[in-house]
């Protein structure tokens, strides 16, 4: 077994399966597409779903890949494991090879085998490997076939164990495609083992021999019965499989933790540059600070690649989970004593390791830098709120606590060593209580967590034929399933509203950001309107489903045209192409950072949604709608290239891919002159000057580091224009003639109008106080003594608070030593102010004062002991409140 770097071994497994005839494919999105049930990306197999339950073709039989993963959240959820275990990740790469019907288990366990062992390849000492078998369970057999593959590849029956199904039975969920597994195990030795003094078997220590490689056997389908699950055997069985890079680097370079590997070496050696703390040569993690570094390390890799496919931190769903990987990762920092910004750095780190694999690293890491530099110093701001709040009632209430960790971010560790100090018992079990409802919570909100995939009705659908492209109309399509409240129905009726799935059809379904057509279907004599269509969806791959509602009876087996509103299609096209001018524009204005992150094209208008970092400027959006005109106006071609190799439309036309869309092996690509070209299945306009003109209507934020721009095309461009211009007209009737513009003019006569109003304002404040003082001129005098202490109570209706603290300070400067106690009603409300002189409020406290006569109009209130204020709800108790105050006081005295 010769030394092999983390890239050489990802590029061997790739290799090796393309000589056995798998298609090389490349990792798809962190972000499932189309999967609402996955939080991310956590397997190899996620983006083969639909090609194993059998709703998705590809043109080959035989695939290999190397997936990145992440495990952060929901079921797979690593991230309190990671840095303190030797294996434990965040993100991580999944090496695998599919089988789509093609080979079963005697070819993937003969290719296994070889890859692992052969000289040739990774050379591994098969006395140091283990396999496991399942050894039958839940009415399935032993899988003797397993057995003697693995016999006959040469794996001694002393090193072939079998386990139950919790290890060694692998299904997708509770329904569909499962099967049994076989397990690789590598053993490290005994220095690796749990107690390096005990000499233990296989099974016996998890620490010593780790898993490297599971083989599923995908050949039954699980139903569920009446009776109970029903497995099935499936008519083509297919294989999947799994090989952590990590571990398997791990065993070719001969440590033993993946930490110590050259994929997560270069990016700690970068975490003790910045942190300023270096990394002990100790395979057992005891040193926190060593534990701080892995983690930083791990937590790199995690958000670079997240932010990179167009996750960004939120408190919600995926964005929550990437904040808390994030901000531990700066935790971490911290902990080693760095409190200024510095994961941000990392990005840079992670791109130089790993952008041979991920070229689209060297576009994004710019962007994502800036993303983790401005959540170090969002986090920053929240430790600092987070300090003021943390008080030793808080440390003492674990629910407390936890809203403190939680809204602000407060490092659990942070706030018990604080309660430690202040010589106090931090409340553990309340804290992880109140952590354990919340993670029920987010797992009950997590919007996918509940979603189900497609009803059933339409998994065995044969594919509809999309003809939309070239045609508004298709003749003689027929109705191959009809849908009501999710459950297939031979018929709807007039006045029903359902679904209809057709063999043919010429509506485009909802996708990439595009709303799906409207129009009719007619009836078989090419006359009469059976249904109007409302829209259209893909409830599975290449399955359209039309929102109807009937006017005639629709029978399953019926023949119908689709018809398209052609109008309605148009504007929708207008828009679309639109927003294909505006992500390039805006990439030419704000900087290439700026990355699709949503988009929603209809008729009447486009919205696009995209990563940057401050609002956009009024300059800019001028310079931006300035140039996307440009190109309207010159009527550019715009080119539809059809059925082109992925990496061919990605590396050598430089096509964008939208966030959140799947894309197969062969792809549509949008290109408009060389101004944009883009990865795209919608339709579009055949020339930019059909859109007309666009016009920008709208600039805003969505979320931390998202934006929004809305426009209108074509006829929604008029109208808009039609508004301004009637704005416009009102603006000249009411300032007149002038050479400004109506906007400037606008601003100007408004400009002027405040500053009228200020100094209205400032003058009649000015008469209510001189009025206010006038009134109570000789206040002095009439002030009523209690034990030998002034009390002093008026009512100041005209007066705002701010008027009355000022009066408060005048009146007690006329007492000299005394209480003032202001009170004014306005709109059933209740003010109440009452101000004590230094000398006195060692004796009577303001606050006190004022907490009870607050409760005589219905309200409360507190402050200083010299100055406290009280709002209330009962004016009408307002003069009876005062005359109580001199006997307030001289209860206190």
């Amino acid at each position: 077994m010769s030394y092999r770097s983390g890239s050489q071994i990802r590029e061997d497994f790739l290799r090796f399966f393309e000589g056995k005839g798998h298609r090389r494919v490349h990792s798809s999105s962190l972000v499932p597409a189309n999967d609402p049930t996955l939080l991310f990306t956590n397997a190899g197999m996620n983006q083969f779903k639909d090609v194993f339950l059998g709703l998705e073709k590809r043109d080959y039989a035989r695939a290999t890949t190397s997936q990145k993963c992440v495990r952060a959240g929901g079921k797979h959820n690593d991230l309190e494991n990671v840095g303190f275990t030797r294996r434990h990740h965040t993100f991580f790469e999944m090496l695998g090879n599919f089988s789509f019907g093609d080979y079963f288990k005697k070819d993937a366990i003969a290719y296994a085998w070889e890859l692992l062992t052969s000289k040739d390849w990774f050379g591994i000492d098969p006395a140091k490997l283990y396999v496991t078998i399942f050894e039958g369970d839940e009415g399935v057999p032993r899988d003797a076939e397993a057995y003697q593959f693995w016999l006959d590849a040469g794996v001694p029956a002393e090193r072939i164990f079998e386990m139950g199904a919790k290890d060694n039975f692998w299904a997708m969920g509770d329904t569909g495609p499962c099967g049994p597994c076989s397990e690789i195990y590598y053993d490290l030795g005994q220095a690796a083992g749990e107690d390096p003094s005990v000499n233990k078997s296989f099974g016996e220590d998890e620490q010593r021999y780790v898993e490297i490689w599971n083989l599923v056997f995908m050949q039954f389908d699980r139903t569920i019965t009446s009776s109970g699950p029903l497995l099935t055997p499936l008519p083509k069985p297919s294989i999947d499989t799994g090989m952590g890079l990590e571990r398997i680097a791990c065993v070719l370079q001969g440590v033993l933790s993946n930490f110590e590997t050259d994929l997560f070496t270069p990016l700690i050696k970068r975490a003790e540059q910045l942190t300023g703390h270096k990394v002990q040569p100790d395979h057992e993690v005891d040193d926190r600070s060593q534990a701080s570094l892995r983690i930083i390390a791990d937590h790199a890799r995690a958000a670079t690649f997240l932010i990179s496919d167009g996750v960004l931190p939120s408190n919600e769903g995926r964005g929550y989970v990437l904040r808390k990987i994030m901000r531990r990762g700066i935790r971490h920092g911290r902990l080693l004593g760095q409190e200024k910004p510095f994961m941000h750095e990392m990005v840079y780190a992670v791109r130089d390791e790993m952008a041979a694999a991920y070229p689209e690293l060297k576009e994004s890491a710019d962007r994502v830098t800036k993303v983790v530099l401005a959540e170090e110093q969002q986090f920053a701001r929240s430790l600092e709120l987070g300090l003021r709040n943390m008080t030793e009632e808080t440390l003492r209430d674990g629910v407390k606590a936890f809203s403190l960790y939680e809204t602000f971010g407060m490092p659990l560790d942070f706030m018990v060593d604080a309660a430690r100090d202040a010589g106090i018992q931090f409340d553990m079990d309340g804290f992880e209580r109140a952590r354990s409802e919340e993670q029920a919570r987010a797992r009950a909100s997590w919007k996918g967590g509940s979603q189900k995939t497609a009803a059933p009705v339409y998994r065995e659908l044969a594919k509809t034929e999309f003809e939309g492209y070239s045609s508004l109309k298709v003749e003689g399509a027929k109705i191959l399933a009809l849908v009501k409240d999710g459950v297939g129905v031979p018929e709807l009726k007039a006045g029903e509203q359902g679904e209809a799935v057709l063999d043919a059809t010429s509506f485009y379904a909802d996708s990439g950001g595009q709303v799906g057509d409207t129009g009719w279907l007619y009836s078989d004599d090419h006359n009469t309107i059976v249904a109007d269509v409302y829209g259209a969806t893909k409830p599975v791959q290449g399955v359209f489903a039309h929102k109807v509602k009937v006017r005639q009876t629709l029978a399953v087996g019926d023949t119908v045209d689709t018809v398209v509103n052609a109008e309605n299609r148009r504007s929708t096209e207008r828009n679309h192409t639109g927003t294909h001018l505006l992500h390039a524009a805006l990439r030419e204005v704000l900087g290439k950072h700026v990355k699709q992150a949503g988009s929603l094209n209809d008729a009447t208008r486009l919205r696009f949604d995209f990563s940057h970092f401050t609002g956009v400027a009024e300059e800019e959006l001028e310079q931006i709608e300035n140039i996307i005109n440009q190109q309207v106006f010159a009527n550019t071609k715009v080119e539809t290239l059809v059925d082109v190799p992925i990496d061919v439309a990605v590396n050598e036309l430089g096509a964008m891919a939208l966030f959140g869309e799947k894309y197969g092996e062969r792809v549509r690509v949008v290109k408009i002159g060389d101004f944009s070209t883009e990865l795209c299945g919608g339709t579009h306009t055949s020339a930019t000057g059909e859109i007309g003109v666009l016009k920008l209507v709208g600039e805003s934020s969505v979320s931390s580091g998202v934006r929004r721009v809305e426009a209108v095309s074509g006829t929604g461009a008029l109208s808009e224009f039609r508004r301004g211009f009637d704005v416009a007209r009102v603006v000249g009737q009411v300032v007149g003639a002038t050479s400004a513009a109506p906007a400037d003019a606008l601003r100007q006569r408004l400009a002027s109008q405040e500053e009228e109003m200020k100094k209205l304002r400032r003058e009649l404040e000015q008469m209510r106080m001189k009025s206010a003082s006038a009134a109570v001129s000789d206040a002095a005098s009439s002030a009523v003594e209690v034990k030998g202490v002034k009390v002093l109570a008026q009512r100041v209706d005209a007066l705002d608070k701010s008027q009355m603290r000022n009066l408060v300070d005048e009146l007690r400067g006329k007492l000299g030593s005394g209480v003032v106690v202001l009170g004014a009603a306005a709109d059933g409300k209740v003010s109440l102010i009452v101000g004590v002189t230094k000398d006195l409020t060692g004796k009577v406290q303001a606050g006190k004062v004022v907490s009870q006569l607050a409760a005589l109009v219905g309200g409360k209130g507190g402050g200083r002991p010299d100055l406290a204020e009280a709002g209330g709800s009962d004016a009408g108790a307002l003069d009876g409140a005062l005359s109580k105050a001199s006997s307030v006081v001289e209860g206190l005295l």
